[in-house]
Parts: C-alpha cells; structure tokens; sequence
C-alpha cells in the first residue's frame, strides 16, 4: 500500500500494524520516498537475525577471513630525535 507523508504521519500506528502484513510506501508529492517494514522482514533482508555485535560480525563479509594478529616481539628501533629530542628551538 502507498501512503502519503501526511497520512502516514497522521495514522502512524495503522502504517506499523499494516507493515507486519507487507511492505508499505509513504510518498511525498505523489513521488515514492520510503519503505517500512516490519522488523521481522527487515531482518529477514538483511540476514540480521541477532541484535547484537556478535551477530552483526558473523554476517560481516569479513567473517571467514583469517587475519595475522600477532604482534612482533622484537624491541623497537631507536630514533634520532636531535640533540634537544626533537623539540623546535627557542624563536623559530
């Protein structure tokens, strides 16, 4: 079903109860704007089925990719900072 901007601010609760029935679009100047669906749709969409960060990173398209974390041990590389440690003289 297409609503209007208007009508859809207006009967807010009528468009939410109608989106679990199927999509529904809110226009605005006759012209289709937007889309809402039920929460349950939206997840079927997106293959979000758990709300939380653990659930979001499996569905991640990194999921499967095996990284290298670990950290070399070596000691760090000694730097010449100059002779007042890398500091902008006095007036310069």
């Amino acid at each position: 079903m297409t609503w209007s901007l208007h009508d859809a601010k207006n009967r807010l609760s009528q468009l939410l109860r109608q989106a679990r029935e199927g999509p529904q679009v809110i226009s605005v100047r006759g012209e289709e704007r937007a889309v809402v669906l039920s929460l349950e749709a939206y997840r079927r969409l997106t293959g979000a089925e758990d709300d939380d960060l653990v659930g979001f990173l499996r569905a991640s398209p990194w999921a499967g990719v095996d990284l290298d974390l670990e950290r070399p041990r070596d000691a760090p590389r000694e730097l010449d900072l100059g002779h007042d440690g890398g500091r902008p003289e006095a007036g310069a």
